[in-house]
C-alpha cells in the first residue's frame, strides 16, 4: 500500500466523522473502549486511560460509538 493510500474510503470518511467520540472496536476476539483521536489512512488511534492504541484499519470488524450511561 503506497502512503496516504486509503484501503476503504467510505469507512475512512465515516470513521473521521467519530473523532472526539467514545467508541467500541471489534478486531478479531478483542473489544476495545475509548476516545477515538486520530484517523490515518491505514490505521486509528483509540486513548485509554490517557493511553493511545493503535489499530489497523484491515483489523476492525465493527465499529460503533458507546453507550452513555443516562
Amino acid at each position: 500500500m503506497q502512503a496516504g493510500n486509503v484501503s476503504n474510503p467510505y469507512l475512512f470518511e465515516t470513521i473521521k466523522g467519530l473523532i472526539g467520540q467514545s467508541i467500541v472496536v471489534q478486531t478479531g476476539n478483542n473489544i476495545t473502549q475509548g476516545i477515538l483521536t486520530a484517523v490515518l489512512p491505514d490505521h486509528i488511534v483509540v486513548e485509554i486511560c490517557r493511553t493511545p492504541f493503535f489499530i489497523r484499519m484491515d483489523e476492525i470488524v465493527w465499529i460503533t460509538l458507546a453507550r452513555t450511561k443516562n
